[in-house]
């Protein structure tokens, strides 16, 4: 039964995290206080369920369980003046539109996770500070994944992090939806948060699964939820036939030995055609705007509409790429934009592109790029920079399945 239990509470987490907090946090109005009963309740959790058995809904236990326990040390500690200035705020919708916004129904708005959202992408917090936190408080992400994330230090992204909590506490930013006059501030920083919660359950930094599927719906949930609160936005329309067009291939990336079949070799027939179809509306929808979300979800269609890998337009892929780093100019476009190079035939090319990111920070610890290295090295027949450079890709790579895969293409080498 204590397996059993774990195995509940570890589920748990995953699914009833963002509920239970955001429930906790709208009770003691304190991030700090909300997170240590959360935990403590997760923690009682594990006995609790080994000896009376799993309830039957463990989001709501765990949730009277967190709020309970933040009642009895708001009591116990005299802190509710320490609480102050509150987060939840009640103010009176005065206009059409905020009144309109008020009047969506719990299909759209299910629980406390957008208020939590709208709370920690606060236009007085710093951007990264506002994803950092989402991801931390909304997702239960660890500091640790957060960190990978990111790519800087875990004690770097800990320390943002505990920034982030006291501006909240000291500028009184107030845990509620923003009104429709406000939301337009947060859309930017809201649309990261759930594009980087997308890509950090896509492909997980750690772990024995190569995708996080808990991560990955609820990213897509969150971004549903915005496409309904702001349906004309086309950056929020991009965002969600981005994450629709990627994650429509998530049954063939891995086979049935668990082993990552990457595009070339992935079975399309095992491609979620409705995400597809949907997604490709959106894209149409968004365009002719163009910023990262929509050309990057235009890349995306036009590798989901190729009958097969060979079919593949590789010229038109490169020509939007060239497009987003126009609108997003960063390292890691860079690197997906060489990659592009190589795969539609010039791995010299793309070699020549991918040399000075090497020099770049942002990319110091991230794996990818050593292993596409490795693959265009492996490609024009320098056997032994490829190898070097799988071995490098190896010490920076922690998922399993993605170690895995390098290992069998480094073994494919030195064989």
């Amino acid at each position: 039964m204590t397996t059993t239990a774990a195995a509940a509470v570890e589920q748990a987490h995953r699914r009833e995290w963002a509920f239970v907090l955001a429930a906790t946090v709208r009770l003691v109005r304190d991030f700090d206080l909300a997170e240590e009963c959360v935990q403590d309740a997760y923690a009682t959790a594990l006995t609790a369920w080994a000896s009376d058995g799993v309830p039957a809904r463990p989001g709501a236990w765990l949730t009277t369980v967190a709020r309970r326990r933040g009642l009895d040390l708001l009591r116990r500690e005299g802190t509710f003046r320490r609480a102050l200035p509150e987060l939840v705020v009640d103010e009176p919708a005065d206009d059409t539109a905020d009144l309109a916004l008020a009047a969506l129904d719990d299909a759209m708005i299910p629980d406390d996770r957008l208020r939590l959202i709208s709370t920690c992408c606060h236009p007085a917090l710093a951007p990264q500070a506002q994803i950092a936190l989402t991801l931390r408080l909304v997702c239960g992400v660890t500091t640790a994944e957060v960190a990978r994330a990111f790519l800087v230090s875990e004690s770097t992204m800990a320390a943002r992090i505990t920034r982030a909590k006291k501006k909240i506490a000291v500028a009184g930013i107030p845990y509620r939806v923003p009104s429709v006059r406000e939301l337009p501030q947060r859309l930017d920083a809201i649309c990261a948060v759930i594009h980087l919660l997308f890509t950090t359950g896509h492909t997980a930094p750690a772990g024995d699964r190569l995708v996080r599927a808990d991560l990955v719906e609820r990213a897509l949930q969150l971004a549903r939820m915005m496409r309904a609160l702001v349906p004309d936005d086309p950056s929020v329309t991009g965002l969600l036939a981005l994450i629709l067009l990627t994650d429509a291939r998530r049954a063939a990336r891995v086979d049935a030995a668990g082993e990552l079949r990457t595009l070339e070799y992935q079975d399309r027939a095992r491609w979620d055609r409705a995400a597809i179809t949907e997604g490709i509306a959106l894209v149409k929808q968004a365009l002719p705007h163009v910023d990262r979300y929509t050309v990057q979800a235009a890349i995306a269609a036009v590798h989901d509409e190729a009958p097969s890998w060979a079919e593949t337009d590789w010229a038109e892929i490169i020509g939007l790429y060239r497009l987003l780093l126009r609108v997003w100019p960063s390292p890691v476009a860079r690197l997906n934009y060489a990659i592009a190079v190589g795969l539609g035939g010039d791995p010299e090319r793309a070699l020549a592109l991918l040399g000075p990111l090497g020099a770049e920070p942002a990319l110091a610890t991230y794996g990818y790029l050593d292993a596409a290295r490795a693959a265009f090295l492996a490609e024009v027949g320098r056997v032994d920079e490829a190898v070097a450079a799988y071995e490098a890709a190896l010490l920076l790579t922690d998922n399993t399945v993605e170690r895995t895969h390098l290992r069998g293409k480094l073994a494919a080498l030195i064989t």
